[in-house]
Order: C-alpha cells, then sequence, then structure tokens
C-alpha cells in the first residue's frame, strides 16, 4: 500500500544553497523535503484540478507556469517583456500594472554569466541570486554587473547574446555532462567584445546605471543526483496523469526518475499527490 506523503496545489520547488542544493516540494500546506526521498521509489498523482496560482480560479489549461487565462493576459508578470526585457514598455507609459512594474522592474537587476549547459548570460533581480541560478540548474554563476533596471539589465543581455546563449539546454543540463568553466576569463573576454555596446548605453543612461561587479566571485552549485540519465524522456501530466519510478535525482527545478524526467515549475498550480511505493 502507498504512503501519501502531501497532497495539494503545487508551486515551485524551493531551493536552498548547500551542497548539494536542499530542495522542498510545496503541495498545499506541506513542505516536503525531497533530498531524503532520493534513491526511492515515488509516485507523483494529478488530480485533475487546476488552479490559478494567482487568483485561485478553477482552470482546465494553466497558462505561463501557473496562471488562468485572464491573469495570463492582464498581469503585467505575464507580459512577453518578462521574457524579453529588452521590450519593457514602462517608460512608454504602456505598462499593464505600473505599481508592479516599480516594485519588481523600475530596480537594480543583476547581469550574470551561468554555467548550465555551456555559458550563458542572463538577468534576475538581486533578490533572486542565487536562486535563479538553481532553478536553470547552473553548476557555475557570475554575477558580472549591476544595472539600474530591468529593461537596461535586457539591453545588456542583447549585447552579450550576438556572443553567447542566453537559453539553457535543458537536455544537456540533465544529462550532467556539463564541464567546469573559467566564468572570470569569460567575464573579460565578452567585456572586451562588447566594450562598444556597454560604453553606449553608459553615454545615454549614465555611467552609474551599469556598474561592473569587479569584486565578483564564481558561485560553485552541486545537486542532489546519484545517477543522470543517458536518454532523456520527459513526462507531461497533461497526457500521463500517473508519474512514478525510482527518484535518481533533482537538478534545476527537474525530478530525475529512472523512467523519466519531470519540470515541476511547469505545473504550477496542479493539485498533486505524492506518494512513497
Amino acid at each position: 500500500m502507498n504512503e501519501v506523503l502531501a497532497a495539494g496545489q503545487l508551486r515551485k520547488m524551493h531551493t536552498s544553497l548547500q551542497a548539494p542544493v536542499d530542495y522542498q516540494l510545496p503541495l498545499g500546506d506541506t513542505l516536503v523535503p525531497m533530498n531524503s526521498l532520493i534513491g526511492e521509489s515515488l509516485a507523483l498523482d494529478f488530480l485533475g484540478l487546476i488552479n490559478c496560482i494567482h487568483c485561485g480560479r478553477k482552470t482546465k489549461k494553466s497558462f505561463n507556469q501557473g496562471y488562468c487565462y485572464p491573469c495570463f493576459s492582464r498581469l503585467a508578470q505575464c507580459d512577453s517583456c518578462i521574457v524579453s526585457p529588452e521590450k519593457c514598455h514602462y517608460h512608454e507609459g504602456t505598462c499593464r500594472e505600473p505599481e508592479w512594474g516599480d516594485e519588481h522592474c523600475m530596480i537594480d537587476h543583476i547581469v550574470y554569466l551561468a554555467n548550465s549547459s555551456g555559458v550563458k548570460v542572463g538577468i534576475t533581480r538581486g533578490s533572486q541570486v542565487p536562486t535563479r541560478w538553481m532553478d536553470q540548474g547552473a553548476i557555475q554563476a557570475l554575477p558580472v554587473f549591476r544595472v539600474s533596471t530591468r529593461r537596461l539589465s535586457g539591453l545588456v543581455e542583447v549585447a552579450y547574446k550576438q556572443h553567447i546563449a542566453d537559453k539553457t539546454n535543458w537536455r544537456a543540463m540533465l544529462k550532467g555532462q556539463v564541464d567546469p568553466l573559467d566564468l572570470a576569463a569569460e567575464r573579460d573576454r565578452l567585456f572586451e567584445l562588447c566594450a562598444n555596446e556597454i560604453a553606449a548605453l553608459q553615454g545615454e543612461h549614465g555611467l552609474q546605471a551599469i556598474q561592473l561587479i569587479e569584486s565578483g566571485e564564481a558561485v560553485e552549485i552541486s545537486y542532489p543526483v546519484e545517477e543522470y540519465p543517458v536518454k532523456i524522456v520527459s513526462f507531461n501530466l497533461d497526457k500521463q496523469a500517473l508519474v512514478q519510478g525510482r527518484l535518481m535525482g533533482i537538478k534545476g527545478q527537474y525530478l530525475i526518475f529512472d523512467a523519466g524526467v519531470i519540470n515541476m515549475r511547469k505545473y504550477g498550480g496542479y493539485h498533486l499527490q505524492l506518494s512513497r511505493n
């Protein structure tokens, strides 16, 4: 007989920067410690109910990792400029929620280099360091610039992604075939390549708007994985309500089972039951 560990609405896993990263899975009011379950046979059962993670409305389909369609269409946090911050239109007076923009976008952001499936550039709010790096499954990360607004951080990122990736190859990340890099050397190399673009942005927005973090040190991150998969098979709760197998590890926001992997963040708002077989 299965032992039910928790049941309820799912949110993205909580992380703590330890060696390895410590994971907790929020299901309803329960935070399930996941590291101690690695090596055990588990079952995740989708209970057929999805509620919006913002307004709580029951929805048949989840958008943007947990929102109902009305919230997806209305909220600033679901606008396309969140994925492409250089498209921020706050300064044009057309932000969906200016107060939300004040709190989340018109504040300092960090432009960083990370090694999740090779070197990539990314941005995040200062308050999301190092959470953002763990959510991406990065094994190394290095803050490079402190930038005054989200839009400006996006413009810096645009300059950098002419030379390196801005997305993680999630399949390579989950196979664990990622070699360590000298991120400080990459920082210096890319700074030279992008010096003209950075200088132009500083000339337009002010020197203080884009500050190089000269004292930044690379953060090394390890994950609780007993065995990486050779072939990546991805579970889809919309097609297969029951996911089960031996939990081999956790990386990024993925649970790695012997039978496949599942991106837990993708299913925010879904009601699940977690059991030990």
